[in-house]
């Protein structure tokens, strides 16, 4: 009797690699703060893009606001806004980005004269806008590794990614009243638009974290501090520099290329 022996055909070697891969990656458990139930990619991303939006809460601590404040039935709060944002980030060391911001921000209230009444009793009203538009570029530091490779052919994002970054660029604003207004030395009543707008430098610090959806993309909450003022101008020519610093709340989704 004789035996027979079969020949296995050899198996490529990139397969096994594969394999060993997704071994490790479903059995053995490797996941940075758990991240073997978000998958793998092929490589560790090199750009990241952004899209936030929450809330915006102005300082408004100058004398325009104030002024404002005093004459009309405004409040401090009534020039916090809902914001929307957008971060394009570029990879430049494993745990550090170069971070492009843009955002939108704009403030919309009614409001009358405080204890002045037009010929018909009735309220002198306007309304005030306020927006901001920051466009910075910065530097986004992760206070740990915000994934882990596997050899040479996969790269498991961690489920939870933490960071802190801070920023420099240039901020536009407008502030605008349009209705009626009181000349108080006069009492006349007159209707008016009234604007002051321009750019002017800023600068921004802040803190947030990734939290892994799929390989592909997280969800990102983040908190943000932006510093700026900007020359009054236009019909408000007389007062001191405009407050545009607000810290601004925000979540989203960020995509990982």
């Amino acid at each position: 009797m004789q035996s027979q022996c079969a020949v296995q055909p050899p198996t490529k070697s990139r397969s096994l690699v594969g394999l060993a891969v997704l071994a490790l990656v479903a059995v053995w458990g490797v996941r940075p703060a758990g991240a073997q139930q978000a998958g793998y990619l092929f490589h560790a991303p090199t750009t990241t893009f952004t899209v936030r939006t929450g809330y915006d809460f102005a300082s408004a601590n100058s004398d325009i606001f104030s002024t404002v404040m005093n004459e009309l039935t405004l409040n401090r709060s009534d020039f916090s806004s809902a914001t929307i944002a957008t971060d394009l980030a570029f990879s430049l060391s494993p745990q550090v980005d170069a971070e492009f911001g843009l955002g939108y921000s704009r403030s919309a209230a009614q409001s009358q004269f405080r204890g002045w009444l037009d010929n018909n009793n009735l309220p002198i009203q306007q309304s005030t806008e306020f927006t901001r538009v920051p466009l910075t570029v910065g530097l986004k530091a992760y206070l740990q590794p915000r994934g882990q490779s596997i050899g040479k052919f996969a790269w498991v994002p961690a489920r939870f990614a933490p960071y802190v970054g801070a920023g420099v660029g240039t901020m536009y604003y407008k502030f605008r009243q349009g209705g009626d207004f009181v000349d108080t030395l006069s009492t006349n009543v007159f209707p008016s638009v009234l604007t002051s707008s321009a750019w002017t430098p800023m600068a921004d610090a802040f803190a947030g974290a990734d939290f892994t959806i799929n390989p592909n993309m997280a969800f990102t909450a983040e908190a943000r501090y932006s510093w700026a003022q900007g020359q009054m101008g236009g019909d408000f020519s007389g007062f001191n520099r405009i407050d545009l610093s607000g810290v601004a709340i925000t979540a989203g989704v960020t995509f990982r290329f």
